[in-house]
Protein backbone atom coordinates (compact mmCIF):
# COMPACT_ATOMS: atom_id res chain seq x y z
CA UNK A 1 0.00 0.00 0.00
CA UNK A 2 1.75 3.34 -1.25
CA UNK A 3 2.28 5.88 1.74
CA UNK A 4 2.35 9.69 0.79
CA UNK A 5 4.21 12.64 1.75
CA UNK A 6 2.76 15.81 0.19
CA UNK A 7 5.07 19.00 0.54
CA UNK A 8 2.64 22.14 -0.15
CA UNK A 9 4.44 25.45 -1.18
CA UNK A 10 7.51 25.52 -3.93
CA UNK A 11 10.02 28.13 -2.72
CA UNK A 12 13.26 28.04 -0.60
CA UNK A 13 11.96 25.18 1.97
CA UNK A 14 9.63 23.07 -0.19
CA UNK A 15 12.13 22.52 -3.00
CA UNK A 16 15.39 22.13 -0.96
CA UNK A 17 12.92 19.54 1.42
CA UNK A 18 11.49 17.54 -1.51
CA UNK A 19 14.91 17.28 -3.45
CA UNK A 20 16.99 15.97 -0.04
CA UNK A 21 13.87 13.65 0.90
CA UNK A 22 12.95 12.44 -2.45
CA UNK A 23 16.23 10.58 -2.58
CA UNK A 24 15.95 8.99 0.52
CA UNK A 25 12.31 7.54 1.02
CA UNK A 26 12.06 3.63 1.05
CA UNK A 27 8.92 2.08 -1.13
CA UNK A 28 6.37 2.55 -0.52
CA UNK A 29 6.57 5.92 0.10
CA UNK A 30 5.61 8.91 -2.37
CA UNK A 31 6.45 11.92 -2.41
CA UNK A 32 4.37 14.84 -4.11
CA UNK A 33 4.83 18.72 -4.33
CA UNK A 34 2.28 21.00 -4.71
CA UNK A 35 3.15 24.38 -5.83
CA UNK A 36 0.88 27.42 -7.37
CA UNK A 37 3.74 27.64 -9.77
CA UNK A 38 5.45 25.31 -11.81
CA UNK A 39 8.87 27.85 -10.84
CA UNK A 40 10.79 29.03 -7.88
CA UNK A 41 11.53 32.35 -7.90
CA UNK A 42 14.93 33.27 -6.34
CA UNK A 43 13.52 36.52 -4.88
CA UNK A 44 16.41 38.20 -4.13
CA UNK A 45 16.99 38.72 -7.70
CA UNK A 46 14.28 40.98 -8.07
CA UNK A 47 15.95 44.07 -7.77
CA UNK A 48 18.11 42.93 -10.68
CA UNK A 49 15.11 42.34 -12.94
CA UNK A 50 13.90 45.81 -11.94
CA UNK A 51 17.49 47.38 -12.75
CA UNK A 52 17.63 44.67 -16.02
CA UNK A 53 20.63 43.41 -15.04
CA UNK A 54 18.86 40.05 -15.58
CA UNK A 55 16.12 38.62 -17.78
CA UNK A 56 12.64 37.13 -15.51
CA UNK A 57 13.24 33.90 -16.68
CA UNK A 58 16.92 34.05 -15.37
CA UNK A 59 15.45 34.38 -11.77
CA UNK A 60 13.14 31.48 -11.58
CA UNK A 61 13.59 27.60 -11.57
CA UNK A 62 11.62 25.01 -13.20
CA UNK A 63 10.57 22.88 -9.72
CA UNK A 64 10.19 19.86 -12.77
CA UNK A 65 13.92 19.86 -13.31
CA UNK A 66 14.87 19.86 -9.99
CA UNK A 67 12.99 16.88 -8.93
CA UNK A 68 13.97 13.57 -10.33
CA UNK A 69 11.72 11.18 -8.62
CA UNK A 70 8.59 12.66 -7.02
CA UNK A 71 4.94 13.51 -8.21
CA UNK A 72 4.70 17.75 -8.92
CA UNK A 73 1.16 19.06 -8.79
CA UNK A 74 0.63 22.69 -10.02
CA UNK A 75 -2.29 23.85 -8.53
CA UNK A 76 -3.45 26.05 -5.25
CA UNK A 77 -4.19 24.02 -1.92
CA UNK A 78 -8.06 25.09 -0.98
CA UNK A 79 -8.78 22.92 1.83
CA UNK A 80 -6.88 20.11 4.39
CA UNK A 81 -9.06 17.74 6.17
CA UNK A 82 -7.11 16.64 8.97
CA UNK A 83 -9.30 13.29 9.84
CA UNK A 84 -9.63 11.90 6.32
CA UNK A 85 -5.96 13.07 5.94
CA UNK A 86 -6.64 14.18 2.31
CA UNK A 87 -5.92 17.98 0.87
CA UNK A 88 -7.93 19.38 -1.87
CA UNK A 89 -6.07 21.72 -4.89
CA UNK A 90 -7.58 23.55 -7.48
CA UNK A 91 -5.41 22.49 -10.54
CA UNK A 92 -5.32 23.35 -14.65
CA UNK A 93 -7.79 19.79 -14.50
CA UNK A 94 -10.55 21.31 -12.07
CA UNK A 95 -10.56 20.00 -8.20
CA UNK A 96 -8.26 17.11 -6.87
CA UNK A 97 -7.74 15.15 -3.83
CA UNK A 98 -4.51 13.91 -2.73
CA UNK A 99 -3.84 11.72 0.33
CA UNK A 100 -1.23 11.95 2.74
CA UNK A 101 0.12 10.42 5.58
CA UNK A 102 2.38 13.25 6.54
CA UNK A 103 1.69 17.16 5.24
CA UNK A 104 4.36 19.71 4.85
CA UNK A 105 3.59 23.34 5.09
CA UNK A 106 6.03 25.56 3.36
CA UNK A 107 3.77 28.36 2.23
CA UNK A 108 5.89 31.76 2.45
CA UNK A 109 3.61 34.63 3.18
CA UNK A 110 1.26 37.00 0.93
CA UNK A 111 2.32 40.53 0.53
CA UNK A 112 -0.18 42.82 2.38
CA UNK A 113 -1.28 45.88 1.34
CA UNK A 114 -3.76 46.88 3.88
CA UNK A 115 -1.55 48.96 6.19
CA UNK A 116 -2.48 52.30 5.14
CA UNK A 117 -4.36 54.53 3.62
CA UNK A 118 -4.27 54.09 -0.52
CA UNK A 119 -1.66 51.49 -0.23
CA UNK A 120 -3.31 49.18 -2.00
CA UNK A 121 -4.46 51.61 -5.13
CA UNK A 122 -1.54 53.61 -5.41
CA UNK A 123 1.74 51.88 -4.52
CA UNK A 124 3.63 48.94 -6.18
CA UNK A 125 4.67 45.88 -4.39
CA UNK A 126 7.58 43.76 -5.22
CA UNK A 127 7.23 40.02 -4.32
CA UNK A 128 7.06 38.24 -7.31
CA UNK A 129 8.65 38.04 -10.59
CA UNK A 130 5.61 39.91 -12.57
CA UNK A 131 5.94 43.01 -9.82
CA UNK A 132 9.61 43.25 -10.97
CA UNK A 133 8.78 43.57 -14.05
CA UNK A 134 5.80 45.88 -13.80
CA UNK A 135 7.80 48.62 -11.86
CA UNK A 136 10.52 48.13 -15.08
CA UNK A 137 8.07 48.71 -17.47
CA UNK A 138 6.67 51.84 -15.68
CA UNK A 139 10.16 53.22 -15.36
CA UNK A 140 10.38 52.86 -19.04
CA UNK A 141 6.46 54.32 -19.99
CA UNK A 142 7.56 57.07 -17.14
CA UNK A 143 10.63 58.47 -18.78
CA UNK A 144 8.96 57.99 -22.68
CA UNK A 145 6.08 60.03 -21.39
CA UNK A 146 8.76 62.63 -19.80
CA UNK A 147 10.15 62.64 -23.78
CA UNK A 148 6.01 64.34 -24.51
CA UNK A 149 5.41 66.65 -21.85
CA UNK A 150 6.00 70.57 -21.57
CA UNK A 151 4.85 70.87 -18.06
CA UNK A 152 8.24 71.34 -16.04
CA UNK A 153 5.93 70.04 -12.79
CA UNK A 154 4.64 67.18 -14.05
CA UNK A 155 7.79 66.10 -15.98
CA UNK A 156 9.16 66.04 -11.93
CA UNK A 157 6.68 63.65 -10.55
CA UNK A 158 6.28 61.38 -13.85
CA UNK A 159 10.61 61.21 -12.80
CA UNK A 160 9.98 60.76 -9.20
CA UNK A 161 10.76 57.55 -7.73
CA UNK A 162 9.75 56.61 -4.11
CA UNK A 163 10.95 53.48 -2.50
CA UNK A 164 9.87 52.47 0.79
CA UNK A 165 11.22 50.74 3.23
CA UNK A 166 14.69 50.64 4.37
CA UNK A 167 15.08 46.92 4.84
CA UNK A 168 17.06 44.58 2.26
CA UNK A 169 14.36 44.79 -0.18
CA UNK A 170 14.05 48.58 0.10
CA UNK A 171 17.75 49.20 -0.18
CA UNK A 172 18.25 47.10 -3.04
CA UNK A 173 15.08 48.15 -5.34
CA UNK A 174 16.47 51.72 -4.40
CA UNK A 175 20.21 51.34 -5.71
CA UNK A 176 18.89 49.56 -8.62
CA UNK A 177 16.20 51.67 -9.87
CA UNK A 178 18.79 54.64 -9.13
CA UNK A 179 21.41 53.10 -11.59
CA UNK A 180 18.88 51.80 -13.89
CA UNK A 181 16.88 55.40 -14.59
CA UNK A 182 20.34 56.96 -14.77
CA UNK A 183 21.64 54.60 -17.31
CA UNK A 184 18.84 54.44 -19.40
CA UNK A 185 18.96 58.04 -20.26
CA UNK A 186 21.09 57.65 -23.53
CA UNK A 187 18.08 56.43 -25.22
CA UNK A 188 15.59 59.32 -23.62
CA UNK A 189 17.69 62.09 -24.83
CA UNK A 190 14.49 64.58 -23.81
CA UNK A 191 14.85 63.97 -20.20
CA UNK A 192 17.66 65.41 -18.51
CA UNK A 193 19.64 63.81 -15.00
CA UNK A 194 18.45 66.33 -12.83
CA UNK A 195 14.55 65.37 -13.67
CA UNK A 196 14.79 62.33 -12.18
CA UNK A 197 15.19 61.28 -8.59
CA UNK A 198 15.01 58.32 -6.43
CA UNK A 199 13.98 58.74 -2.68
CA UNK A 200 14.21 55.65 -0.31
CA UNK A 201 11.84 56.56 2.69
CA UNK A 202 12.73 54.42 6.35
CA UNK A 203 11.02 55.23 9.68
CA UNK A 204 13.81 53.66 11.30
CA UNK A 205 16.79 55.93 13.12
CA UNK A 206 19.18 54.09 10.17
CA UNK A 207 19.05 51.95 6.86
CA UNK A 208 19.09 47.81 7.33
CA UNK A 209 18.31 47.36 11.22
CA UNK A 210 19.05 43.56 10.67
CA UNK A 211 22.87 44.14 10.21
CA UNK A 212 25.72 46.31 12.77
CA UNK A 213 25.48 50.10 12.29
CA UNK A 214 28.44 50.47 10.15
CA UNK A 215 26.73 48.54 7.22
CA UNK A 216 23.58 50.25 7.86
CA UNK A 217 25.93 53.81 7.54
CA UNK A 218 27.69 52.35 4.65
CA UNK A 219 24.56 51.28 2.55
CA UNK A 220 23.04 55.19 3.33
CA UNK A 221 26.64 56.95 1.95
CA UNK A 222 26.44 54.15 -1.10
CA UNK A 223 22.87 55.03 -1.95
CA UNK A 224 23.55 58.89 -1.48
CA UNK A 225 26.54 58.85 -3.73
CA UNK A 226 24.57 57.58 -6.60
CA UNK A 227 21.61 59.96 -6.29
CA UNK A 228 19.47 58.44 -3.79
CA UNK A 229 17.45 61.16 -1.11
CA UNK A 230 17.82 58.60 1.74
CA UNK A 231 14.75 59.85 4.45
CA UNK A 232 15.26 58.55 7.78
CA UNK A 233 12.53 58.86 10.62
CA UNK A 234 10.00 58.97 7.85
CA UNK A 235 6.93 57.30 8.45
CA UNK A 236 4.60 57.22 5.70
CA UNK A 237 0.84 58.13 6.78
CA UNK A 238 -0.75 57.59 3.08
CA UNK A 239 0.02 57.05 -0.38
CA UNK A 240 -2.14 58.91 -2.76
CA UNK A 241 -1.79 59.29 -6.63
CA UNK A 242 1.30 61.72 -6.62
CA UNK A 243 3.24 60.95 -3.69
CA UNK A 244 3.30 59.77 0.04
CA UNK A 245 2.37 61.92 3.13
CA UNK A 246 4.20 61.81 6.03
CA UNK A 247 3.24 61.58 9.63
CA UNK A 248 4.83 64.80 10.42
CA UNK A 249 2.35 66.21 7.33
CA UNK A 250 5.04 66.82 4.91
CA UNK A 251 4.68 65.40 1.53
CA UNK A 252 6.89 63.52 -0.71
CA UNK A 253 5.99 64.32 -4.33
CA UNK A 254 6.24 61.42 -6.96
CA UNK A 255 4.19 59.77 -9.55
CA UNK A 256 5.62 56.11 -8.70
CA UNK A 257 5.73 54.24 -5.10
CA UNK A 258 7.13 51.00 -4.77
CA UNK A 259 6.40 49.33 -1.40
CA UNK A 260 8.70 46.82 0.11
CA UNK A 261 6.47 46.71 3.54
CA UNK A 262 3.98 44.08 4.93
CA UNK A 263 3.16 40.81 4.91
CA UNK A 264 0.60 38.26 5.90
CA UNK A 265 -0.39 34.77 6.28
CA UNK A 266 -1.25 32.81 3.29
CA UNK A 267 -5.10 32.29 3.18
CA UNK A 268 -3.93 28.03 3.54
CA UNK A 269 -2.65 28.96 7.03
CA UNK A 270 -5.63 31.31 7.92
CA UNK A 271 -8.00 28.53 6.83
CA UNK A 272 -6.61 25.75 9.22
CA UNK A 273 -6.10 28.65 11.91
CA UNK A 274 -10.12 28.35 11.91
CA UNK A 275 -10.41 24.57 11.03
CA UNK A 276 -13.59 24.01 13.58
CA UNK A 277 -11.83 20.14 13.61
CA UNK A 278 -8.81 21.39 15.41
CA UNK A 279 -10.37 21.67 19.09
CA UNK A 280 -10.81 25.17 18.07
CA UNK A 281 -8.22 25.92 15.54
CA UNK A 282 -4.49 26.56 15.13
CA UNK A 283 -3.58 29.10 16.52
CA UNK A 284 -1.22 31.46 15.01
CA UNK A 285 1.40 34.02 16.07
CA UNK A 286 1.65 37.41 14.35
CA UNK A 287 0.91 35.08 11.30
CA UNK A 288 3.20 32.14 11.66
CA UNK A 289 2.22 28.88 12.42
CA UNK A 290 4.07 27.66 15.88
CA UNK A 291 5.82 24.28 15.76
CA UNK A 292 7.41 22.12 18.20
CA UNK A 293 11.37 21.81 18.06
CA UNK A 294 11.98 19.06 15.36
CA UNK A 295 9.21 21.02 13.00
CA UNK A 296 5.66 19.35 13.87
CA UNK A 297 2.90 20.72 14.15
CA UNK A 298 1.11 20.43 18.10
CA UNK A 299 -2.26 19.45 18.31
CA UNK A 300 -2.92 18.32 14.71
CA UNK A 301 -5.90 15.26 14.56
CA UNK A 302 -5.87 12.30 13.26
CA UNK A 303 -2.98 9.80 12.51
CA UNK A 304 -1.58 12.02 10.11
CA UNK A 305 1.23 14.70 10.79
CA UNK A 306 1.76 17.88 10.41
CA UNK A 307 5.04 19.46 9.75
CA UNK A 308 5.94 23.74 8.66
CA UNK A 309 8.75 25.74 7.92
CA UNK A 310 10.06 28.49 6.64
CA UNK A 311 8.43 31.99 6.36
CA UNK A 312 5.11 30.28 7.29
CA UNK A 313 6.35 28.57 10.43
CA UNK A 314 7.23 29.95 13.83
CA UNK A 315 10.49 27.26 14.90
CA UNK A 316 12.46 27.17 17.39
CA UNK A 317 16.04 27.72 16.85
CA UNK A 318 17.58 26.02 19.85
CA UNK A 319 18.44 28.55 22.62
CA UNK A 320 18.05 31.76 20.39
CA UNK A 321 14.42 31.91 20.01
CA UNK A 322 12.42 31.93 17.01
CA UNK A 323 14.38 30.99 13.88
CA UNK A 324 13.84 34.52 11.66
CA UNK A 325 12.21 34.71 7.90
CA UNK A 326 14.66 34.49 5.84
CA UNK A 327 16.30 31.90 3.13
CA UNK A 328 18.87 31.00 4.70
CA UNK A 329 17.02 29.60 7.27
CA UNK A 330 14.37 27.98 5.25
CA UNK A 331 17.04 25.91 3.21
CA UNK A 332 18.40 24.87 6.66
CA UNK A 333 15.15 24.21 7.83
CA UNK A 334 14.99 21.81 4.99
CA UNK A 335 17.75 19.69 5.63
CA UNK A 336 16.80 19.02 9.21
CA UNK A 337 13.07 18.37 8.12
CA UNK A 338 14.44 15.71 5.60
CA UNK A 339 15.98 13.83 7.93
CA UNK A 340 13.12 14.17 10.85
CA UNK A 341 10.81 12.71 7.87
CA UNK A 342 12.74 9.70 7.43
CA UNK A 343 13.38 9.32 11.03
CA UNK A 344 9.86 9.28 11.25
CA UNK A 345 8.87 6.69 8.40
CA UNK A 346 11.19 4.64 10.50
CA UNK A 347 9.55 5.51 13.56
CA UNK A 348 12.77 6.57 14.87
CA UNK A 349 13.12 9.92 17.32
CA UNK A 350 13.51 13.30 15.67
CA UNK A 351 15.76 16.30 16.26
CA UNK A 352 15.05 19.63 17.39
CA UNK A 353 16.35 22.06 15.05
CA UNK A 354 19.20 24.45 15.41
CA UNK A 355 20.98 26.94 13.11
CA UNK A 356 23.74 29.47 13.19
CA UNK A 357 23.25 32.41 10.74
CA UNK A 358 26.29 33.10 8.90
CA UNK A 359 25.35 36.39 7.86
CA UNK A 360 23.29 38.65 5.56
CA UNK A 361 23.95 41.07 2.72
CA UNK A 362 22.66 43.50 0.21
CA UNK A 363 23.64 45.00 -2.90
CA UNK A 364 22.98 49.15 -3.08
CA UNK A 365 23.70 49.36 -6.70
CA UNK A 366 26.23 48.41 -9.65
CA UNK A 367 29.40 46.97 -7.81
CA UNK A 368 28.35 48.24 -4.35
CA UNK A 369 26.88 46.33 -1.42
CA UNK A 370 27.00 45.47 2.34
CA UNK A 371 27.74 42.31 4.05
CA UNK A 372 28.40 40.64 7.18
CA UNK A 373 29.61 36.46 6.88
CA UNK A 374 30.89 34.83 9.41
CA UNK A 375 31.44 38.10 11.79
CA UNK A 376 33.45 39.77 8.97
CA UNK A 377 31.71 43.24 8.12
CA UNK A 378 32.31 43.86 4.39
CA UNK A 379 31.42 46.92 1.99
CA UNK A 380 31.32 48.47 -1.33
CA UNK A 381 32.78 45.86 -4.45
CA UNK A 382 33.92 42.71 -1.99
CA UNK A 383 30.56 42.65 -0.38
CA UNK A 384 28.75 42.75 -4.24
CA UNK A 385 30.95 40.30 -5.39
CA UNK A 386 30.47 38.01 -2.30
CA UNK A 387 26.63 38.18 -2.84
CA UNK A 388 26.60 37.60 -6.85
CA UNK A 389 28.58 34.68 -6.15
CA UNK A 390 26.49 33.46 -3.56
CA UNK A 391 23.27 33.37 -4.83
CA UNK A 392 24.84 31.98 -8.12
CA UNK A 393 25.63 28.95 -6.65
CA UNK A 394 22.55 28.74 -5.19
CA UNK A 395 20.82 28.35 -8.58
CA UNK A 396 20.27 24.60 -9.60
CA UNK A 397 22.11 23.00 -12.79
CA UNK A 398 25.19 24.51 -14.29
CA UNK A 399 23.46 25.47 -17.30
CA UNK A 400 21.19 28.31 -15.25
CA UNK A 401 24.37 29.22 -13.68
CA UNK A 402 26.58 29.46 -16.64
CA UNK A 403 23.40 31.54 -18.14
CA UNK A 404 22.76 33.96 -15.42
CA UNK A 405 26.90 34.54 -15.15
CA UNK A 406 27.15 35.20 -18.54
CA UNK A 407 24.40 38.11 -18.44
CA UNK A 408 26.30 39.53 -15.32
CA UNK A 409 29.68 39.50 -17.12
CA UNK A 410 27.23 41.31 -19.66
CA UNK A 411 25.67 44.01 -17.45
CA UNK A 412 29.48 44.93 -16.45
CA UNK A 413 30.47 45.74 -19.96
CA UNK A 414 27.76 47.23 -21.70
CA UNK A 415 24.89 49.61 -21.14
CA UNK A 416 21.62 48.75 -19.89
CA UNK A 417 19.21 47.27 -21.84
CA UNK A 418 16.04 49.11 -21.80
CA UNK A 419 13.56 46.87 -24.13
CA UNK A 420 10.16 47.35 -22.73
CA UNK A 421 8.09 44.24 -22.93
CA UNK A 422 3.97 44.86 -23.14
CA UNK A 423 3.43 41.21 -24.24
CA UNK A 424 0.90 42.65 -26.53
CA UNK A 425 -1.22 39.62 -28.45
CA UNK A 426 -2.53 39.54 -31.90
CA UNK A 427 -5.96 40.25 -30.72
CA UNK A 428 -5.39 43.15 -28.75
CA UNK A 429 -2.64 45.03 -31.31
CA UNK A 430 -5.36 47.25 -33.18
CA UNK A 431 -6.84 48.37 -29.26
CA UNK A 432 -6.94 51.70 -28.65
CA UNK A 433 -4.15 52.63 -25.91
CA UNK A 434 -4.94 53.76 -22.70
CA UNK A 435 -5.22 57.70 -22.51
CA UNK A 436 -3.00 59.30 -19.87
CA UNK A 437 -0.88 58.54 -16.91
CA UNK A 438 -1.88 54.84 -16.51
CA UNK A 439 1.04 52.39 -16.15
CA UNK A 440 1.45 49.99 -18.96
CA UNK A 441 -0.06 46.34 -17.80
CA UNK A 442 1.36 42.90 -17.57
CA UNK A 443 -1.58 40.39 -19.45
CA UNK A 444 -3.64 39.01 -16.88
CA UNK A 445 -4.10 35.07 -16.51
CA UNK A 446 -6.74 33.36 -18.98
CA UNK A 447 -10.11 33.15 -17.40
CA UNK A 448 -10.31 29.61 -17.22
CA UNK A 449 -6.82 28.92 -15.36
CA UNK A 450 -7.66 28.52 -11.70
CA UNK A 451 -3.88 28.85 -10.60
CA UNK A 452 -2.72 32.04 -8.87
CA UNK A 453 0.98 33.58 -8.32
CA UNK A 454 2.51 32.33 -5.61
CA UNK A 455 4.12 34.75 -2.95
CA UNK A 456 7.42 34.11 -1.35
CA UNK A 457 8.32 36.25 1.48
CA UNK A 458 10.48 38.89 2.05
CA UNK A 459 12.57 37.35 4.17
CA UNK A 460 12.94 34.68 1.64
CA UNK A 461 14.78 38.00 -0.20
CA UNK A 462 18.07 38.45 1.95
CA UNK A 463 19.86 35.48 4.02
CA UNK A 464 23.28 35.07 3.08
Amino acid sequence: MTRHIVIVGGGFGGTTLARRLERRLPAPWQLTLVSEESTTTFNPLLAEVVGASVFPEQVVAPIRQMLKKSRFVMGRVTHVDALSRTVRAHTLAGERELPFDHLVLALGTRARLDLLPGLAEHALPLKLVGDAMFIRNRVLHRLARMELESDRAQRRRLGSFIVMGGGFSGVEVAGALADFTQGALRCYPRVRADEISVALLHDGARLLPELPECLGDAAARSLVQRGVKVQLLARVAAVQAQGVVLADGSRVEGDTVVCTLGTRENPLLAQLAAHAGVQGGLALQRGRLPTAPDMSVPGWPGEGRLWALGDCALVPNGGDGASPPTAQFAVAQARVLADNLVAAVHGQPTRAFSHRSRGMMATTGHLKGVAQVFGLRLAGLPAWLLWRAYYLLLMPTAGRKLRIWVEWTWSMLFSVDVTHLRFTRTSEADAEPAPGPASVPMPAPPASSPVHPPSISQGERHAA
